[in-house]
């Protein structure tokens, strides 16, 4: 890739998530907390200077690249070709080929399976059900307590996501419809769910540098857009930060969540096929 083309793609495609990142960081200069986005760099772990390294993915030569201290650690010069960077397949370290395949198999067997809605959003409601607090104090409920336990012992728990379901309270699990532990997560994880769609973000940054920036920040636009929607129906009052509510505990509220359930997931999908060809490349170039 000619050193203007692969300069200029750097540079768009990181403008989209530049004000995000940037938003992120003054309000650490600042010791504020955000009660939706600090979730994106806290659950899961990637840093606002790594989401920075850009990367066109494995096996692309960038042209002119030598002096360029932004690539990953891992790009290094091909033979015979000292100016240019790249990400060599057989770099690729084998003691993680078994993690890549399993990450495959989840990602497969999500897309595969029939989404589901209907969970309604209740995941942060079971997050406080019968709890003496809750996770963000600082912010009021727009619901009483006992309100909480009401909706959630009517409405019920239909979790699937494991990784959602164990920070539910310890009365708020046996709720749940079914019974979810970490060695079950390939037989319930579904493509309608909200949290397995923001999981992606994950998926794709485990793999990084490997995979190309671009298929991260599309994946990280889903886990903003799942994570906003996650918060606006849930119990706490967000208003003061422009999050209008949606009322699960009613049922325009639960139509509202539905519907934007589908976009997300809808929109999530080519992301997974994306991320799981981008993988399974992978596999095939370091054999």
């Amino acid at each position: 890739m000619e050193a203007a083309i692969w300069r200029r793609r750097r540079s768009e495609e990181l403008a989209a998530i530049l004000p995000f990142l940037n938003a992120h960081t003054e309000r650490r200069t600042r010791n504020e907390s955000h009660p939706v986005y600090d979730f994106l760099f806290q659950y899961y772990r990637f840093r606002a200077s790594q989401l920075r390294r850009w990367s066109p993915g494995c096996g692309v030569v960038l042209e002119d690249s030598s002096g360029d201290q932004d690539l990953p650690a891992q790009f290094c010069a091909p033979r015979g070709r000292e100016t240019a960077r790249w990400l060599d397949p057989g770099d690729f370290p084998w003691k993680r080929q078994p993690a890549l395949q399993w990450t495959i198999r989840l990602l497969q067997e999500t897309r595969d399976r029939p989404p589901v809605f209907g969970c309604d959003g209740m995941h942060e409601w079971a997050m406080i059900y019968r709890a003496l607090g809750n996770r963000h104090p600082e912010f009021p409920l727009r619901v009483t307590a006992d309100r909480v336990a009401e909706i959630v012992e009517s409405r019920g728990l239909i979790c699937t996501h494991f990784d959602a379901f164990r920070f539910f309270t310890e009365a708020a699990k046996p709720l749940n419809r079914m019974k979810l532990n970490r060695e079950l997560r390939h037989s319930h994880e579904q493509r309608g769910c909200l949290h397995t769609n923001m999981d992606l973000y994950k998926w794709a940054y485990k793999w990084m540098p490997w995979v190309p920036s671009c298929l991260l920040f599309t994946a990280l636009e889903i886990a903003i857009r799942a994570r906003e929607l996650d918060m606006r129906a849930s119990p706490y009052d967000l208003r003061s930060l422009g999050f209008s509510p949606i009322r699960i505990e009613e049922p325009s509220g639960r139509e509202e969540y539905r519907r934007l359930q589908r976009e997300i997931a809808d929109d999530a999908q080519p992301i997974r096929e994306r991320l799981v060809e981008e993988l399974c490349h992978l596999t095939l170039t370091t054999r």
